[in-house]
């Protein structure tokens, strides 16, 4: 039975944790099943945006299977670190640096460990108000090895990240959006329509320019200001060499939407 539901529609692909039973816990086939989602998602030009969301009513995703992970220690199997190189699906999404189409995280209910290492590796979250965030992973005798100690740092105040990666304690979702850690909090019943005003907002924008703007931006984060402005970025070269970085400017002359091909 397959651990991931994977739908693709109108330049969207949907991609969801199907381990409900299991709060979406995420064991060595999960993440061979997503590898080859993220394969596909990639590499097919008619989709422009994926959404990560996790099925059931009570957990987005709850991380690292346990469980399996307690099985592979008494086979003496090595300890996980940070990263997930030599291990089922690699590379995760964790680790996915050149992945080019935007990932919306569709959060509710529990968001913990590497199922909030997952939604910090997106690109935008919506999250119902019901999310609770952790990185649990020092009470476990454990490290937030698929990004979790990275990225926190760089998207809260070092303090704050520090607070929570130490101490594993939890986050509302109120407190992440006062934070900036997430786009929008709405009630659950609206989880599903404000998701899809988003996903809706990225599709009207150009795909090479999202593309671009996704290369150039993560690209450059640690880079001086000045060296960013004269980095060569391989999507911006593709937009400025294709058709749509006219047919914007066309059709805002002509009142009209744009019709964008993707070249």
């Amino acid at each position: 039975m397959s651990r991931v539901r994977y739908e693709k529609a109108g330049h969207v692909a949907r991609v969801t944790l199907d381990r409900p039973e299991v709060l979406n816990a995420m064991d060595s086939r999960t993440h061979e099943e997503l590898a080859a989602i993220w394969d596909d998602v990639e590499a097919d030009d008619a989709v422009r945006v994926a959404v990560l969301g996790g099925a059931g009513d009570r957990a987005f995703c709850v991380g690292q299977d346990l469980r399996e992970r307690a099985r592979l220690n008494e086979t003496g199997a090595p300890a996980t670190t940070f990263g997930s190189r030599g291990q089922p699906g690699w590379p995760r999404l964790t680790e996915r640096f050149t992945l080019t189409k935007p990932v919306v995280a569709r959060v509710h209910g529990y968001v913990l460990g590497g199922g909030f290492e997952l939604a910090l590796a997106c690109d935008l979250i919506v999250a119902a108000d019901d999310a609770v965030f952790a990185l649990p992973e020092a009470r476990l005798g454990l490290v937030p090895g698929a990004g979790g100690a990275f990225r926190l740092a760089r998207q809260l105040p070092l303090k704050v990240a520090m607070g929570h990666l130490l101490t594993g304690r939890r986050m509302d979702a109120a407190t992440a959006l006062r934070h900036g850690l997430v786009n929008e909090v709405v009630p659950r019943s609206q989880l599903d329509r404000c998701v899809d005003e988003w996903v809706s907002d990225l599709l009207r924008s150009a795909p090479l320019s999202v593309r671009a703007i996704k290369e150039s931006v993560l690209r450059s984060l640690d880079l001086p200001l000045e060296e960013a402005f004269t980095t060569t970025y391989t999507w911006e070269e593709r937009r400025r060499a294709g058709s749509d970085a006219a047919e914007g400017v066309r059709a805002f002359a002509e009142k009209r939407e744009p019709r964008w091909s993707g070249d």
